[in-house]
């Protein structure tokens, strides 16, 4: 039986939710007195401003990118609960287990990529990263042509320069989705977004010079410090 307090509470939030059969995950959640946050949206307010990308665009995208933080925490509660109320053997659990890569994985991908931008200036060709780019691919410009050949394939997903952590050497990969294709035992090194929110509504469907505007605001440093 629900007490008073949870009454009144369930009730704010919707009654609809319990007519859908879900008012025991609500319920769960309200057990707790104080609900931690596992994570945090992390602040990339100084990307605005950038050249080539719009205020508009980067606003959206970091709303974009807050809701899976949001997201990855409210199924994490919800996992854990069920966990403590002996639920694992639901099907409830099993599709949310499965949706937690989903949520995960596009909030960590998004700060990677957040990360790895706000650069001006090209690649050091001096530094660690350029010499191995170099030894990988031949030169930094077979690299980049590899890069980029990834980014405009037909799709949407993510291109990625991941690093083999086994013999280190670095590796373009395409990533279709958040939770799939990912490269075991891979160190993601470069992330770049292209599903249409990174850029359609600077370049509509011109991905090729969002591609080139990208390439323009690498943060180099910051790349090279995921290198192992």
């Amino acid at each position: 039986m629900l007490n008073r307090r949870e009454f009144f509470t369930i009730t704010a939030l919707g009654g609809a939710a319990i007519i859908f059969g879900y008012s025991a995950l609500l319920r769960a959640t309200l057990k707790k007195e104080v609900k931690a946050m596992s994570y945090a949206t992390k602040d990339y307010s100084k990307l605005i401003g950038m050249e080539g990308f719009s205020e508009t665009l980067l606003k959206n995208h970091f709303t974009l990118y807050q809701g899976y933080v949001n997201n990855t925490n409210k199924v994490l509660d919800i996992l854990n609960q069920m966990l403590k109320d002996g639920k694992t053997g639901a099907p409830e659990y099993a599709e949310l287990k499965r949706r937690l890569g989903w949520e995960f994985n596009g909030m960590r991908l998004h700060e990677y990529y957040f990360e790895n931008l706000g650069g001006k200036g090209g690649i050091n060709k001096e530094g660690k990263l350029a010499k191995k780019l170099a030894e990988d691919f031949g030169s930094y410009e077979a690299w980049e042509k590899d890069f980029k050949a990834v980014g405009t394939m037909r799709g949407i997903g993510w291109a990625v320069l991941y690093q083999d952590i086994s013999n280190g050497k670095l590796i373009n990969f395409w990533i279709n989705e958040h939770d799939v294709s990912h490269p075991a035992g891979c160190n993601p090194i470069l992330i770049m977004d292209v599903f249409e929110h990174a850029f359609m509504i600077d370049y509509g469907l011109k991905r090729a010079d969002y591609i080139e505007a990208f390439s323009k605001n690498i943060l180099w440093s910051a790349v090279e410090t995921r290198l192992k």
